[in-house]
Order: structure tokens, then sequence, then C-alpha cells
């Protein structure tokens, strides 16, 4: 049985890319987003330019993904091209190259280590811990980790927590943050004021609104779930964080595809180096990535997931509020 660094070091082969599927996946996908985002404005038909106007949020978490490998150097390294896509993309969907790298990287060095940090991450308190506080600190762990701040993940986590924090508390740092929401703001602007209130709904709003809380919901749920552990700092390893705090979320195909098997994400805490096209690939091979803590779209788990409030220290579980 494989484990610790041997099993790391079972990955290391699957962590090279196709340079031609890389940038197959990643212009395909950019292509189709603008076709959609065009047929949101062009169709005549009011049913075809909403359902391209959800179909466009979705794309975008698609191209998140392949953005957010990018960021890793799982694809496309050191290519000037790809380098200019993807910062420009990263402005448009509000994650800045400077703010989401460093808080992703931080996140993948310290998933699941308790006391958790909340850079790169939902904040997770103990349950002794949340007795010490007053009600206005409770209030607002808890909004932090709310449905609903995760379903306006456009305003609450994209647009706020890293754009308007990031440019606040350091503008010359995060200097693209600052560019971001000028360009974000401008462009809203501009398609209300040249296009009308319904296209800036359908081509602007509702692909936001739908990528960013989409995005929120499976950040989430793969790193807050039933049987999700934690350790102290002393006895955290990379391989737990993985494997015991990370899950493998089941999809259909078609999802799959959309979230650009993100799913696999015990597999991508394992070695973000590996493509997102590859990591089905990895869990086939290696049957100990296969025996891993599982949620999914159904609404069990989802309600599961966010039944999870605080982690008790005596049990070594999360539990919720009324446990």
């Amino acid at each position: 049985m494989l484990s610790g660094k041997d099993l790391i070091l079972a990955t290391k082969p699957f962590a090279k890319e196709n340079r031609t599927l890389s940038w197959y996946y990643t212009l395909s996908t950019l292509f189709l987003l603008i076709a959609l985002l065009a047929g949101t404005y062009w169709n005549i038909n009011l049913v075809a330019k909403i359902m391209c106007s959800i179909l466009a949020g979705l794309v975008i978490v698609r191209l998140f993904v392949i953005y957010h490998d990018h960021q890793h150097g799982a694809i496309l390294n050191k290519s000037l091209l790809a380098d200019s896509i993807f910062t420009v993309f990263g402005i448009y969907i509000l994650a800045p190259p400077s703010i989401w790298k460093r808080s992703h990287d931080f996140h993948h060095k310290h998933n699941s280590k308790m006391p958790v940090s909340e850079v790169g991450a939902f904040p997770t308190m103990t349950n002794v811990k949340y007795k010490e506080m007053n009600k206005m600190a409770r209030f607002a762990y808890l909004a932090s980790r709310h449905p609903i701040t995760i379903m306006f993940g456009y305003i609450t986590i994209f647009m706020y927590s890293l754009t308007i924090y990031s440019f606040r508390n350091s503008p010359r740092k995060h200097i693209d943050c600052g560019i971001a929401l000028l360009v974000h703001y401008s462009l809203g602007f501009c398609v209300i004021w040249f296009l009308g209130w319904l296209p800036f709904l359908l081509t602007f709003f509702i692909p936001f609104f739908i990528a960013c809380g989409m995005g929120a919901f499976l950040f989430y749920v793969q790193h807050n779930f039933p049987g999700v552990t934690f350790r102290v700092r002393n006895e955290w390893t990379y391989e737990h964080a993985a494997l015991e705090s990370s899950s493998f979320m089941v999809m259909n195909p078609v999802m799959s595809w959309f979230t650009a098997n993100i799913g696999y994400h015990h597999i991508h805490h394992i070695n973000a180096r590996i493509p997102f096209y590859r990591l089905p690939e990895v869990m086939e091979s290696i049957p100990e990535l296969q025996k891993v803590k599982t949620t999914s779209f159904k609404i069990k788990d989802i309600i599961s997931c966010f039944h999870l409030k605080l982690w008790d220290v005596q049990r070594n579980m999360m539990v919720g509020l009324d446990e």
C-alpha cells in the first residue's frame, strides 16, 4: 500500500501535460464562451438567449478551472500567450493572478491545518473557541459559511473578498485587483448604457452570478463535508490534507466537463501539477486514491455539508450547532 511520500511520487508521471491538448481545451472553451455570450445578445428567441446565458455561466466555471491549472503550472507553463490570455481572464472573472495564486497556494499548503487560516479558505472554528466569542463575532463567523453567502459568491467572495478587500489592503501589491474592479464596473456600465438592462442581465450578471456561485459552492463542499478531518500543525501532513480533508465529488459526465474534473479534488491536492484532463487517469491507475471520502450534488449531501459548522475538538469531527 502506497502512503506518504511514496504515494505522492506515484503521481509524478502523470504531472506531464500534452501541450497540444492543453491548448485545444483552453482555446475551444474560450471560443465556446465567446459564442455563448454573443448568443445572449444576438439570438432572436428569448428562451434561447436565457439558455445561452446559463450555459455561459457554466462554461466560465470550466475556463476558471483551466485558469486555476495554469496558475499551478500544470498546463501551458512559460507560454507568454497563455500568460496573457489567463491574466485577462483572471481580471475578467474578478480573480486576478496576484491574489488568486497567493491565496490558493497558501490553501494547498495549509488545508485542514488547525487553527484554520482564513486565507484562501472558508474559516473553520472549534466549538471551544465559538463558545468564547460574543454574539457579533458568532454572527460574522456563521454568515461567512452561510449558503446565501456562497450563493451570492459573485458579490461576497469574488467581488469583495478577492478584489475589493485585497486592493484596499495592499493596492501596490494587488494593482491587478484595482484594474479588475475598474474593468468590471466599466464593462457593466457600458452594457447597460449601450445595450440595455436585458442584455446586462443575460450577457453580464447571470453568467457571473452562476459561475461565481458555483465556484464558491464547489470549493466549500470539497473541504466541508461529513467525515472531513483537521489536524494541529505538528500532526499535519500533505497526504492527510489531500485524502482526509479533500473530497471526491461524484458527478455525471456533463458536470465533470463543465467543472473540468475539479471533482477529483483529493488527487489535485496530492499533486497540483497534474493537468485536469489527466485526473481520472490517475484515479484509475492508483488504487490508494480510489478509497476516498465523497460528496455529490444530491440534495441530502448538500444539506449535510452546510449543516456542519464547528470542529469538535473532543470528538475530532465537524458538527452542527445543535450538536
